[in-house]
């Protein structure tokens, strides 16, 4: 529970977040004027239509030999700075868009407190999904309630008190935009209009239900309900936006709209509040977590964060345990079947020009988004992210084919909705062609949690296979040893360009790897697998220990053992990926480098490190992260902050307390791999481990005095934990396997 004894002032730092996946929407528990900002993920500007055109970011002019110019120079000079690189191969962006917050649903409640009267309470229960407000006005108790439904397609709200004909209210819609119009008849409102940018139609409706009183609709677009015992409401909004490549405009979204709303006024606030809960405990109620905590008596959240001491009570306990789950809350609200996957801040976005247009950077924060979905046992969430990247193939293969003159397909640092997979030209960040790598990797991580070949054949192997083509084609020997490279190369938003960086290296590797194995699994052709395995053979794997014992940034010695810059990229082969096995030498290296950076940084900066100190074994560390990331990385409504606000922090948080709780990398479930000294006793329930098994644990003392392994898929499971060193297990589906 997120509780606040005062209401909401700040929509960044204060407000409180609801989502259904789709729709988003942000709760102030104002008094005399409720403020719900609201959004739908799929209103955005730019795109085809601009009025400025769009180019996907391909090149607007052709460049037969601007690629070939700088992978010459690179083989010369070894190093160029970013400047003369994107003067070669970036342009200016046009179209791009922002994603555009919807606005907001006011209820004015005439003759509320002018103050905070002393029982206030606003709060969000994130096993329940609700956000409540609660508060004494005379003799009079008020409450109201919030909820926002995936299985009704909805967001839903109901004002009430204790005594009768106490609610009046009236509902009106604010933007910051002009571009609609609204209208109030009978118990509904209407809004709708185009984006004055790119023409994409937009709806949304609201209806009004009310017990006792009465309703008025005025000319103005609002409803006013006088003298109610409660009064509850409906909204659901849409966009004719369609994933389809290149027009991406689907159906007018009034129909969809109206038929949403309408079932769900149809039902009784109660009933959908029923189907809500339903929906989101099913999920949420997965996985539990018990490290001792104890919510201090009386202490709102804000104040838990202020006195937060770095992990050494039961009350420091109790904000820890409560991060954790309100990563995974913030997940299932912002990425659900039918919508778009979490974007840079999820779903929820009061501006129109949002930092960084709240899209989806591919160089890491999108693929961060979702680290935690498989073990921390939410792998519906992932259909958005695994759409998204399919519908980024067609335009991605334009870009490969245009850009590079290749197979395969391509994107390059950041995207949007609308399949921008080119270049810009700011040049510490417009190089990233490794991202569609990358993204492959969480759909193989999917499969490799739930084993199901059907999934792989049809969803992740062709994205896989095809962006592996496009390494294939575009890998170069490296004059300086034979090996192959990527080249130009960069390591993100870091140093100068070059060839063969250690990030890039890496996130190959760790295609062309998975790629072998999914080849292998599906029976792919034999000519395939020996290319994909000759080619691994050829590649430099981005690994070398450098001058001071540490992991080399670039494949030429050119770290400084002062650099605290905020991205460790060249530690991809530790976390996420799985070329860095614990104990060896490269894990030493990483060790070095990652000392030597520091515990500074952003807080999805901090989050990675949560991850990568566990993924060392240094439960200890990972711990002082976590601790790091919210004294000073976490604002008051508990979202993470860069500064501003972005989601991925809150995610990769959450990812690094199951890595340091259960790790299965290297098909090996090994319990208690990173436990810190601050959790000596604790249980947690419900772990997903790769290999198809669900894991209970209980440890006291820091060490684990029982296991239970519920299998979903009837296979050999290794397990190693100090309760019993190494085990093999021949599990059977559906059955459950206790030691202790």
């Amino acid at each position: 529970m997120l509780w606040y004894k005062a209401p909401a002032s700040d929509w960044e730092r204060e407000a409180l977040p609801i989502g259904s996946g789709a729709l988003g929407a942000m709760v102030f528990g104002t008094l005399a004027s409720e403020q719900l900002q609201f959004n739908e993920k799929t209103l955005w500007t730019g795109g085809p239509g601009a009025q400025d055109g769009y180019d996907f970011g391909n090149w607007r002019s052709p460049r037969p030999d601007a690629l070939a110019d700088v992978q010459g120079r690179l083989d010369a000079e070894t190093q160029l700075d970013p400047d003369t690189v994107a003067a070669e191969l970036g342009q200016a962006r046009i179209g791009y868009g922002a994603h555009q917050t919807f606005g907001d649903l006011r209820l004015d409640i005439p003759g509320a407190p002018a103050g905070t009267p002393a029982d206030y309470r606003r709060a969000l229960d994130l096993r329940t999904a609700l956000a409540t407000v609660a508060y004494t006005d005379g003799d009079t108790v008020h409450g109201r309630e919030y909820f926002a439904s995936h299985p009704d397609s909805v967001l839903a709200g109901r004002l009430f008190a204790d005594r009768p004909g106490s609610v009046t209210c009236t509902l009106r819609y604010t933007s910051p935009r002009t571009d609609f119009t609204a209208t109030a008849t009978g118990d509904r409102i209407t809004v709708r209009g185009q984006l004055a940018d790119n023409g994409l139609t937009f709806e949304a409706q609201v209806r009004v239900r009310h017990t006792g009183g009465t309703l008025t609709a005025t000319d103005d677009g609002s409803l006013t309900v006088t003298g109610a015992d409660s009064v509850s409401f409906v909204l659901a909004a849409g966009t004719d936006y369609a994933d389809t490549y290149p027009a991406y405009r689907g159906p007018d979204p009034s129909a969809a709209v109206t038929a949403a709303v309408d079932r769900a006024a149809a039902k009784s606030h109660t009933a959908l509040r029923d189907r809500h809960l339903r929906d989101h405990r099913a999920l949420f109620d997965r996985v539990a977590l018990d490290i001792r905590q104890t919510p201090p008596a009386g202490v709102p959240t804000d104040q838990l964060l202020a006195r937060y001491t770095g992990g050494t009570t039961p009350a420091d306990r109790a904000l820890e345990a409560l991060f954790f789950q309100y990563g995974r809350y913030l997940l299932i609200a912002s990425s659900r079947a039918g919508s778009l996957p979490a974007n840079l801040q999820g779903v929820w976005n009061q501006s129109t020009t949002p930092p960084w247009s709240a899209d989806y950077h591919v160089n890491i924060n999108l693929q961060m988004n979702y680290w935690l979905a498989e073990a921390a046992n939410l792998p519906e969430t992932t259909a958005p992210y695994d759409r998204f990247v399919t519908a980024l193939r067609a335009p991605g293969e334009r870009t490969a084919k245009e850009m590079f003159g290749s197979r395969g397909w391509v994107v390059h640092n950041e995207t949007n909705p609308y399949g921008f997979t080119g270049v810009h030209d700011w040049s510490t960040s417009f190089w990233f062609p490794e991202a569609a790598a990358w993204l492959t990797a969480q759909l193989y991580e999917h499969y490799r949690f739930g084993g199901s070949t059907a999934y792989l054949r049809t969803t992740a192997y062709p994205l896989m296979k095809s962006a592996a083509e496009f390494w294939i084609d575009n890998l170069r020997t490296d004059p300086r040893d034979n090996t192959l490279v990527v080249t130009p190369s960069y390591s993100p938003e870091h140093g100068d360009f070059t060839a063969g960086a250690a990030m890039s290296q890496q996130i190959v590797h760790d295609l062309l790897t998975n790629t072998l194995e999914a080849a292998r699994t599906l029976g792919d052709s034999p000519a395939f697998r020996d290319q994909l395995a000759d080619t691994l053979a050829e590649l430099d794997p981005g690994l070398r220990v450098g001058s001071w014992g540490q992991l080399q940034e670039w494949k030429t010695d050119l770290d400084s053992p002062t650099d605290d810059h905020r991205h460790v990229s060249h530690l991809y082969a530790l976390h996420p990926g799985r070329q860095i096995e614990p104990d060896s030498t490269w894990a030493d290296a990483a060790k070095v480098s990652l000392t030597a950076r520091g515990d500074g940084g952003t807080g999805w900066s901090k989050a990675w490190k949560i991850n990568f100190w566990a993924r060392l074994r240094d439960g200890d560390h990972a711990h002082k992260m976590l601790s790091e990331q919210l004294k000073a990385s976490t604002l008051p409504n508990l979202w993470d902050t860069h500064p501003p606000f972005q989601i991925d922090g809150n995610f990769g948080a959450t990812s690094g307390v199951v890595e340091m709780l259960l790790q299965s990398q290297f098909d090996v479930i090994e319990v208690l791999p990173a436990l810190p000294a601050s959790w000596p006793d604790g249980s947690v329930r419900g772990l997903r481990a790769r290999g198809g098994a669900t894991v209970d644990i209980d440890w006291q003392g820091g060490r684990a005095t029982r296991i239970v392994v519920t299998a979903a898929r009837t296979r050999e499971l290794t397990l190693r934990s100090t309760l019993f060193g190494e085990k093999t297990v021949k599990a059977v589906a559906g059955r459950r396997y206790v030691f202790d």
